[in-house]
């Protein structure tokens, strides 16, 4: 073992503890620990104050929950009976519609494949993406620049357009769709082309109406600044209000294309047997004198509400949201 005492080792602190350079430290530490401390229990007070207390159900909350429960399986099971038929035989949808399928009913997937040959579904398929998108993306860049038009532009035509905009939400489409084809027919807009621009009319009312409540609630110095910093008209929507009309644009979006996409009566009169979208081929799984290919049919709903599902699931969280803003701000 070394020897220590002639290394002249001691084990006297370098430091005395009670010199002025420790007493510093020890308050310092026990400062560290009391912030600490309080911060803890300044988080753990607002974490108290956000979570609001559970509050039991009374019998009327019971009754509510079982009402909306009702309504939920009312539009749920519909969906459920279209999918399940879609696996069985023609015979077995026509006989026993509500059960379910089972070894002898079940056709795995020849419904769907009969059904994609019989109506030719892909083409009709990217016909029904062509028009609800491009007709959504019109109505949302035409809709909005209009109202906010009409709001900015504080005049008596521009009160009028509003006013005619809103009116044209209560017309009935039944009691113009005779009119309007001959006038589609004449302008020569009976055409993939010409249905977008006759949505963007049928659809420019509700949207008109939903983008001028939220343009209302846009602080209009914001516009002011981006004016003074060299901003024209066109260029100050397109940077400072559209961006903020991203709520109220999904909504329309969403409301639009679900109404576009699954629409049979207008692409009816307007689009000639070549030009058919979805809805329009998945009637002609009708034969004649009645027949119906009950199981082909099924499995192409199936296919025709897929896509406008997952796009509803994904934007759903803006509905509620745009509608809000738009119907009760300004």
């Amino acid at each position: 073992m070394a020897d220590l005492k002639k290394h002249e080792w001691t084990t006297e602190p370098v430091t005395p503890v009670d010199s002025p350079e420790w007493r510093q430290f020890l308050a310092g530490a026990a400062k560290d620990t009391n912030n600490r401390q309080r911060k803890a229990e300044l988080d753990a007070q607002q974490t108290s104050k956000s979570v609001k207390p559970k509050i039991p159900m009374t019998g009327k909350d019971w009754v509510k929950f079982a009402v909306l429960v009702i309504i939920s399986i009312a539009f749920i099971v519909p969906i459920l009976l279209v999918l399940m038929n879609s696996f069985k035989s023609s015979i077995s949808v026509s006989n026993e519609p509500f059960a379910f399928p089972n070894s002898e009913t079940f056709v795995g997937l020849d419904n769907y494949n009969n059904g994609i040959e019989k109506i030719d579904f892909f083409p009709a398929f990217f016909r029904s993406i062509f028009v609800t998108v491009f007709s959504v993306a019109f109505l949302i860049l035409c809709t909005s620049m209009c109202a906010w038009f009409i709001v900015r532009v504080k005049t008596w035509y521009t009160k009028l357009m509003y006013l005619l905009f809103a009116f044209s939400m209560i017309v009935p489409f039944q009691m113009v769709m005779y009119p309007m084809s001959f006038v589609a027919n004449q302008l020569h807009l009976d055409n993939m082309i010409g249905i977008v621009v006759i949505y963007l009319g049928f659809g420019a009312g509700l949207a008109v109406f939903m983008f001028a409540g939220f343009i209302k609630s846009v602080p209009l110095e914001i516009e002011e600044a981006a004016m003074i910093d060299g901003c024209g008209p066109i260029r100050t929507f397109f940077m400072i209000d559209f961006p903020i009309l991203r709520p109220s644009a999904i909504t329309v979006a969403i409301l639009n294309a679900m109404w576009i996409w699954n629409d049979y009566l207008l692409p009816t009169l307007i689009l000639s047997n070549q030009e058919r979208t979805l809805p329009m081929a998945i009637q002609y799984l009708r034969g004649g004198y009645g027949s119906i290919d009950m199981a082909a049919m099924m499995a192409m709903l199936v296919l025709a509400i897929i896509p406008i599902i997952i796009f509803y699931f994904s934007c759903q969280k803006y509905i509620i949201k745009g509608v809000v803003a738009g119907a009760v701000k300004g």
